[in-house]
């Protein structure tokens, strides 16, 4: 099975984490953090619709004025998500540069951005480029169940945890995985081609299945078209799964709710990114810095079931030893450790 998310991490372990998630078949991405991002192509920047920031120490959100510069004069709508105060900070961000001649640029570039208050409770705003990126449009909303975005295919939860500041974690939920299968597309004389991607949009969108859907391709330069309801698609050609699940946590305090939330939230996911900044020898000082350490972060994937473990965020401590992280997280992953418990 082909996943439809394919994450990797723009910066090794030691830098800032900005973990980059491209999309099967599609000329689109999205971003959980936000730190620098040289090493990442223009190109690879543009394709991203969607930033997801835990909060806003500089090594999460460094890289925003990059993104900013490779954007201004395109005709895009990027969106970020962040903790309180967000709105607040990105525009400040933007105050910081004079945008006098923005006006000439035929195109617009609006920045959209959400922030995540406790209670389920969100503000937006957008910041318009040919209008030298003034506030507009504040508006506040629920959130429902977390969930930041929601489109046929995906979405996107966030919860609130405890950094002595809030810091979001995120979960990327496939609502489901559709699978084509080529022999039998042959069999029934079907080709590959843009329709397959209609079809698995309409299987997102739960049609009924007594919806007539219009196979078409063309050869010879000629168009070609069948008809048939969509069930005996889905019965006959596609193979329906359950979707990946991909779950971002970074920068907590290891304490009881803390734990409990992440847990909750992690439950079940096929890649848990988690930090692991100290090894367990120095849980003092992760506890007064906020974060976890290796064991505990091994424990938390456990407890909640995850298929793969990935650490990340590794301290400067241990540059020569990054396996002795690795490893930590690892043994407490595959067979728990009382010692943390």
């Amino acid at each position: 099975m082909k996943p439809l998310f394919h994450p990797h991490f723009v910066n090794g372990p030691f830098e800032d984490p900005v973990l980059y998630i491209e999309f099967l078949f599609e000329r689109r991405a999205l971003l959980f953090d936000l730190g620098e991002l040289y090493a990442l192509p223009p190109r690879k920047i543009l394709a991203v619709s969607h930033i997801f920031v835990s909060h806003t120490h500089m090594d999460h959100f460094a890289g925003f004025d990059h993104v900013l510069r490779i954007c201004v004069g395109r005709g895009k709508r990027l969106h970020l998500y962040g903790p309180p105060r967000f709105i607040e900070q990105v525009e400040h961000k933007l105050a910081a540069y004079t945008w006098n001649l923005v006006q000439n640029y035929q195109e617009e570039f609006v920045v959209a951005v959400t922030e995540v208050h406790p209670g389920g409770r969100a503000l937006s705003a957008e910041f318009p480029c040919r209008r030298a990126f003034s506030r507009e449009h504040l508006t506040e909303h629920a959130l429902s169940d977390g969930v930041l975005l929601d489109e046929p295919s995906f979405r996107v939860r966030t919860v609130l945890l405890d950094h002595k500041i809030p810091c979001l974690a995120f979960t990327l939920e496939e609502k489901r995985h559709v699978n084509v299968w080529k022999n039998r597309l042959q069999e029934w004389g079907l080709p590959t081609g843009p329709w397959l991607r209609e079809l698995k949009d309409a299987v997102a969108q739960d049609l009924p299945d007594d919806t007539e859907f219009r196979t078409w391709w063309r050869a010879d330069g000629t168009l070609h078209e069948r008809c048939f309801p969509l069930g005996v698609l889905k019965e006959n050609v596609l193979r329906i799964v359950p979707g990946q699940k991909i779950t971002y946590v970074t920068d907590v305090a290891w304490h009881e709710e803390n734990a409990r939330k992440i847990v909750e939230f992690a439950r079940g996911s096929d890649l848990l990114f988690i930090e692991s900044p100290f090894l367990q020898e120095d849980a003092a000082r992760a506890l007064d810095k906020a974060h976890l350490t290796a064991q505990q972060a091994g424990l938390l994937a456990r407890q909640a079931g995850v298929k793969r473990l990935i650490p990340f965020h590794f301290s400067q401590k241990y540059a020569d030893a990054p396996q002795r992280l690795r490893e930590e997280a690892e043994r407490a992953f595959l067979h728990g450790t009382s010692e943390a418990e």
